[in-house]
C-alpha cells in the first residue's frame, strides 16, 4: 500500500486521455467531483473552513441527488467524493446516494466525523465505497471534544465506529480503504503521536496529516511558519508506520505555506465542487454567496449535464484560468485544487513532462 497510495500529490498522470484532451482546449468533463449533501453538522470544530462558505441554497433532496448522480455518470465524472462543507451523515439521503453512485459506474467515497454512523448503515456502504475517511484531529478524548466542538462521549463512540468499519472490512474481504485524517493546526502538536498510535491501535490503514486551509483574509490566524517547528514530531509519527499501517504527512503542502507557484486556476475544470446547498461552484473557497459570479448552477434546480454543457460554465472556467483572476489575492490557502493547478501550470509552462507513469497503478486513481 506504501507504493500505491498517494495522499501528498496527485493522480492526473493516469489521467492522460482527459489532459491531452484538455491541452488540446477541447471542453473536457470534470473527473472527480466533491460533494456535501448538507451543510448541517455534528461538531463545531475550531478549524471549520465551513463558516466562510455560506451561501444561498438548500439541502438537495433525493430526486436531486439521484439526477446529479446519474447526470455525472452520463458526462465522463468517474468519482465522487462525499465531503465538502457539510457532514453528509447528517442527510436521510447518504446510504442510497453511495449506493446508486456505485451502481453508476462511479468511484464512491465518504469523508465523515463518524458521530452518526450506525453498524447496519456500514454493512450497506462498506463494500460500495472506494474509501471512507474519518476526519479526526486529536488521539486523546478531552482535546478531541475541545478541538472538535464536542461532547467527550463523541469520542468513545466515534472510536467504536471505526474499529467496527475495520472488523467488517477484514471479515467480509472488502478491498475498501480505510483512513483517518488529521487537520493540523500548529497548537495540535500535542496529538500528532498520540494520534498517529490510535491509527495503528484501530486498525485502520493510513492516518494522513495535512495542513490547515484558511480564508483569503486569513481568518483563522493561522501562522504557517510554525508548522517548521513541528518537523521532528512528524518525522516521529511517519516512523509509526508498519508493513499495514502509514503515517502520512502531506509535506509539500505543510511546508508551501500560503505560497503559490502557479498563477492561473485549471484545477477545477479537472476536480468540481458541490456545496450542501446543492450549489455547483469552482471549488470550495469560492461557495460563499459573495462569489456569486462564480457559480455555476444548483443540482436541485438544473440537471448537472446541461451545466457541464452550459456557456456560463465555460466562461467561468475561462476567467478562473485568464490574468483576470488573481489566483494570489483572491484565494484562500492551500486549497483542494492545488497540487493539480501546480502540475497543470508546470505542463502548460514546460516545467512537467507529461510521460507514461512507472510503477505500480496507485489506489484511488479516480480521487484526483
Amino acid at each position: 500500500m506504501q507504493e500505491r497510495i498517494i495522499l501528498d500529490s496527485h493522480k492526473l498522470a493516469w489521467q492522460q486521455e482527459r489532459v491531452k484532451a484538455w491541452l488540446k482546449g477541447e471542453r473536457i468533463a470534470p473527473i472527480t467531483v466533491d460533494m456535501a449533501l448538507t451543510r448541517r453538522c455534528t461538531y463545531k470544530c475550531v478549524y471549520c473552513y465551513g463558516q466562510f462558505q455560506m451561501n444561498v441554497g438548500r439541502e438537495p433532496d433525493r430526486d436531486a441527488i439521484f439526477r446529479f448522480l446519474d447526470d455525472a455518470a452520463e458526462v465522463g465524472v468517474k468519482a465522487v467524493s462525499i465531503v465538502s462543507d457539510g457532514e453528509s451523515t447528517c442527510s436521510p439521503h447518504l446510504v442510497p446516494a453511495i449506493l446508486r453512485g456505485k451502481a453508476n459506474g462511479l468511484d464512491m467515497a465518504l469523508g465523515t466525523n463518524g458521530y452518526l454512523l450506525k453498524d447496519e448503515q456500514l454493512e450497506e456502504i462498506l463494500p460500495a465505497l472506494t474509501y471512507l475517511r474519518f476526519n479526526i484531529s486529536a488521539g486523546e478524548q478531552d482535546r478531541y471534544a475541545e478541538i472538535h466542538g464536542c461532547a467527550p462521549k463523541c469520542y468513545s463512540k466515534v472510536l467504536g465506529t471505526i474499529a467496527k468499519c475495520v472488523q467488517i472490512k477484514k471479515t467480509w474481504d472488502l478491498p475498501v480503504t480505510l483512513g483517518m485524517q488529521m487537520v493540523l493546526m500548529p497548537e495540535f502538536a500535542d496529538q500528532i503521536l498520540p494520534l498517529s498510535d490510535l491509527g495503528a491501535q484501530l486498525g485502520v490503514d493510513y492516518l494522513v496529516i495535512k495542513h490547515c486551509s484558511d480564508d483569503e483574509e486569513g481568518s483563522l490566524g493561522i501562522d504557517y511558519s510554525k508548522y517548521k517547528d513541528l518537523e521532528d514530531l512528524l518525522h516521529q509519527a511517519e516512523a509509526r508506520s508498519t508493513e499495514d499501517y502509514l503515517v502520512r504527512v502531506k509535506w509539500s503542502k505543510i511546508m508551501a505555506g500560503s505560497t503559490r507557484s502557479y498563477s492561473r486556476c485549471y484545477g477545477p475544470q479537472f476536480m468540481l465542487q458541490i456545496s450542501g446547498t446543492g450549489l455547483v461552484a469552482p471549488c470550495g473557497m469560492l461557495f460563499n454567496d459573495k462569489f456569486s459570479r462564480y457559480h455555476i448552477g444548483n443540482i436541485a434546480d438544473q440537471s448537472f449535464a446541461e451545466m457541464i454543457r452550459s456557456e456560463r460554465y465555460w466562461r467561468i472556467m475561462d476567467e478562473l484560468a485568464s490574468g483576470r483572476f488573481n489566483v494570489h489575492t483572491q484565494c484562500g490557502t492551500l486549497c483542494l485544487q492545488h497540487k493539480v493547478n501546480e502540475f497543470l501550470w508546470g505542463l502548460k509552462h514546460g516545467h512537467e513532462q507529461f510521460v507514461k507513469p512507472a510503477g505500480p497503478l496507485p489506489m484511488h486513481k479516480n480521487f484526483i
